[in-house]
């Protein structure tokens, strides 16, 4: 069983990439642990632009102090981490609505028992792999769970709309936790 599914055994959405990496599995599984897709330009710029309507709405209704910060892995709760093979992190809120409607909750358990109809769940997995002569297959899956109809008639347009991208920085960060992984392994 993978650990992802002992947080969202059941899902209506998911994308998995993987690739091969030069390195140890508790190597690749630790870059990946310290990774953040805002260090990535073109992270940037995406969410830029999916943050436009929520920005242009703040500044229509002249709303004042400091604009929230853009969605990055801060926002992801760490469910699970499993020394030298996996990462588990969650997501729970309305994602199609301009502020991502994010939930706040402390810790994995909470994110398992939460249920609220008509908010998504999202975990994000990644798993590190020997496949020997000191290679690993890094993969990483992304699974949505929506709790009811509405909550999935309201999510489904924007997966659609958001996944090619969304493949595009999974691709992108995978590539990028295979050349740190392989730096580090070489020396």
């Amino acid at each position: 069983m993978d650990r992802i599914d002992r947080y969202l055994p059941k899902y209506d959405f998911n994308e998995r990439h993987a690739c091969e990496v030069k390195a140890s599995p508790d190597v690749v599984i630790a870059i990946a642990a310290a990774y953040r897709p805002e260090s990535d330009p073109f992270f940037r710029r995406m969410i830029a632009l999916r943050e436009v309507p929520m920005r242009g709405l703040r500044r229509l209704l002249r709303r004042e102090g400091p604009a929230p910060a853009s969605f990055g892995m801060q926002n992801f709760l760490l469910l699970e981490q499993a020394a030298g093979n996996s990462l588990v992190y969650g997501l729970v809120g309305r994602f199609w609505r301009t502020d991502y409607g994010l939930v706040t909750l402390p810790d994995g358990e909470a994110f398992r028992a939460y249920g609220e109809p008509g908010v998504p769940k999202l975990a994000l997995a990644f798993r590190a792999e020997a496949i020997g002569e000191g290679r690993t297959r890094l993969s990483t899956e992304t699974r949505v769970f929506c709790p009811d109809r509405g909550a999935w008639l309201r999510f489904a347009p924007y997966w659609y709309a958001i996944r090619p991208v969304s493949g595009l920085i999974r691709a992108r960060i995978l590539a990028s936790i295979r050349r740190q992984s392989e730096r580090l392994a070489a020396g």
